[in-house]
């Protein structure tokens, strides 16, 4: 017979008392536990052993929710107001906005309406007082008593955190011949060892144990450890990458002003990039200072194109306006400012960071996302250079099929698309692009920059598989478990 733990040495020596099943709280208080886990344990162990017969039923069961608790403590919602109405029968619909929570009066409201109630010019109408009563009192009776066989249970199920269904699991066990046979003289609980420590062996505490064997052939849980969020792993992932082609990264502030972050790149100022409805402008700083003498090149060229041989854009170019403070929308704005500071200097930079768009959450947008750059200034820069360079590092990402196609940005000509091949489909995952003169020439740049830039949210669902952009920012702690390390 294999070596039995002390728990199960004194579950079996309970089970050999009675023949029949036993039940969890026999087991308990025969055995003197307090914890039903070394119970549950004890009995494993002895059913592995073939000493005991593990039976196990479920059953469906309702309980009651964090609103459901406070509804029986306090009253329903629609028996509160109801009763409200009753007791004021020239009651109106602002009288009740008035008495409850703005949160509860319309929900209130609604739930009436369905037992009957009616409002015709702010007043309320209803014919049997006695049905409304009885469909109440019905419902308060479940909240008292809630059962999974009661036909109510589908509509407080349908309300928010009123109930909660969950799944019963019934345990017994029962001895078998096997288990009948153990001698007494073998259920005698010892001292058991089951970790060697520094202490126990500097002692004589371990001459009179016995050493708790271990079957390794037995099923074992996976350990739950510690690892990297997704997004982070992603991240870490590109960095990897991009300094390995060589590149230095680049991080700077989330706050900016509209000059660098859409004049310097001659977006126009009339843009609808630049609206309230899609740029988080600030109050606090609304305004902040910047070079006079670099505002007027910026006037210059998006006025008349200053000797870049350029129209411009035309109109009244407005310094307020580019010395406003924002969250920034991209991550170019820093990687131009850097240019701005080293205009001679060769350099491939990039920058994995926040931005931020007011954008409405959905399924393929967030406010808040994160934004891969990079740009390669140096003699000799050009477009084969740029599509090479996007090429290799999808490649180093494992998508090996990559096109690009034309494409329209302010500050880029050429201007391109970037498109990877994914499940036999393409699917367009960034911009890229050779800053326009009208761009370099008021920094003092003399050499072609190659720029490219790309959502990193898109890029994590197309390598973890996900249509919905908000799963990468839920707390799903079984989904994070089981994401592939990347």
């Amino acid at each position: 017979m294999a070596e039995l733990t002390n728990p199960e040495r004194r579950m079996l020596r309970t089970l050999q008392t009675r023949h029949g099943e036993w039940t969890l709280d026999e087991i308990l208080d025969k055995c003197e536990w307090k914890d039903q886990a070394i119970a549950v344990s004890a009995g494993h162990g002895l059913t592995n052993h073939g000493l005991v017969k593990t039976s196990k039923t479920s059953k469906k069961s309702v309980i009651l929710g964090d609103e459901g608790l406070k509804a029986l403590e306090n009253g329903l919602l629609e028996k509160r107001i109801w009763t409200f109405i009753k007791d004021n029968p020239s009651v109106s619909m602002k009288d009740i906005s008035n008495s409850f929570e703005r949160y509860e009066s319309g929900p209130g409201i609604g739930l009436l309406k369905g037992l009957g109630v009616s409002i015709t010019g702010g007043q309320f109408e209803f014919d049997d007082v006695k049905a409304i009563d009885n469909e109440i009192e019905l419902r308060t009776k479940f909240l008292e008593n809630p059962s999974f066989e009661d036909p109510l249970v589908e509509h407080f199920n349908a309300r928010k955190n009123l109930i909660e269904i969950v799944e019963l699991i019934h345990t017994t066990w029962k001895i078998t011949h096997d288990g009948k046979n153990v001698p007494s003289e073998a259920l005698i609980e010892i001292k058991q060892i089951a970790d060697i420590t520094p202490e126990l062996l500097q002692s004589d505490d371990w001459k009179d144990a016995q050493f708790r064997p271990y079957d390794v052939e037995l099923e074992a849980s996976m350990p739950i450890s510690g690892r990297s969020h997704p997004m982070q792993a992603l991240i870490e992932r590109i960095r990897s990458i991009f300094l390995e082609m060589g590149f230095s990264e680049l991080v700077d502030n989330y706050v900016q002003t509209a000059g660098w972050n859409m004049d310097a790149l001659f977006i126009p100022q009339d843009h609808p990039a630049r609206e309230m409805q899609d740029t988080f402008y600030l109050d606090n700083p609304d305004t902040i200072n910047l070079d006079k003498q670099l505002l007027r090149k910026w006037k210059n060229i998006h006025e008349t194109g200053g000797d870049t041989e350029s129209s411009g854009w035309g109109g009244n170019f407005s310094e307020d306006i580019s010395q406003r403070g924002l969250l920034r929308t991209h991550t170019t704005v820093n990687t131009i400012q850097y240019l701005a500071k080293n205009p001679t200097t060769p350099c491939r930079v990039f920058a994995v960071d926040r931005v931020f768009r007011k954008e409405s959450i959905d399924r393929t947008h967030l406010p808040e996302f994160h934004q891969i750059e990079g740009i390669i200034m140096e003699p000799g820069a050009n477009l084969g250079m740029l599509v090479s360079t996007l090429k290799t590092f999808y490649e180093k990402m494992g998508y090996p099929e990559v096109r690009v196609r034309p494409a329209y940005f302010p500050y880029t000509e050429p201007s391109l698309e970037v498109e990877v091949k994914w499940k036999g489909k393409w699917l367009e995952l960034g911009g890229a692009g050779i800053f326009r003169p009208e761009v370099t020439e008021p920094l003092g740049i003399k050499d072609p920059v190659c720029a490219w830039g790309m959502g990193l949210e898109r890029l994590a669902m197309l390598v973890l598989g996900l249509d919905d952009i908000r799963q990468l920012y839920i707390s799903d702690l079984e989904w994070l478990r089981n994401q592939p390390i990347l």
